[in-house]
């Protein structure tokens, strides 16, 4: 496994002009959205990483340039948002494809990572779901890393990397208050996408996680 992730990240790194581009996104209201939802024994269970994927696909469906794959007949923009989710194993590094992510609910984004996660470290992941993901988003806000970049998956054009929300002081109406706040940085093939596009795709990500309620239709 070693062997085939380190001859795909140099491929990556060797092929595609990779670039970047940071946001810092204040996530007061997804932190009160998953505590709602864990104290209430109606609502569906949902983890902040479920709320981070259904985001990120949602922001996909609004800026497809950056959902696309290189292919032998050249770039080619996909019509499903099969979301890439980096699992760590004992021996290397993985992304699973929860596919056609865009089209679930929040509820089912959370239920299908748990069965995603469980299926990947049990080595009983489908073809489709080691092969056809086209975009990836790489979390490491469990562990106490507040930013990183990521490399981007080949044939995919682009990666979401997010860290561990942090507390600091941020200006808010002219005053300086202490907020929880996480970076967002998108690694981009600039073959395929440029700057603006990027950046686009991350100003919605942010919206949709300041509203994280419309993250359920």
């Amino acid at each position: 496994m070693r062997k085939a992730i380190a001859r795909r990240m140099v491929d990556s790194k060797r092929e595609a002009p990779h670039f970047y581009v940071e946001a810092e996104v204040p996530m007061d209201a997804a932190l009160e959205f998953v505590r709602r939802s864990a104290e209430d024994p109606s609502a569906p269970r949902t983890t902040l990483t479920a709320v981070l994927a259904r985001a990120c696909a949602l922001a996909l469906r609004a800026h497809p340039r950056l959902n696309a794959v290189w292919t032998q007949r050249g770039l080619e923009q996909m019509d499903a948002v099969n979301l890439g989710v980096a699992v760590a194993l004992e021996d290397g590094l993985v992304a699973p494809a929860l596919l056609g992510a865009d089209s679930l609910s929040l509820a089912a984004t959370a239920e299908a990572l748990t069965d995603l996660v469980a299926r990947t470290r049990e080595k009983r992941l489908r073809p489709r779901e080691a092969s056809d993901g086209t975009f990836t988003l790489s979390n490491l806000g469990t562990h106490d890393v507040s930013r990183f970049i990521a490399i981007i998956v080949p044939p995919q054009v682009a990666i979401l990397a997010t860290g561990r929300t942090v507390e600091r002081p941020v200006v808010r109406d002219g005053a300086v208050v202490v907020a929880p706040v996480m970076a967002a940085t998108v690694s981009a093939d600039h073959r395929a996408v440029d700057g603006a596009d990027a950046a686009s795709f991350l100003q919605t990500f942010k919206a949709l996680l300041s509203k994280p309620e419309d993250l359920n239709g």
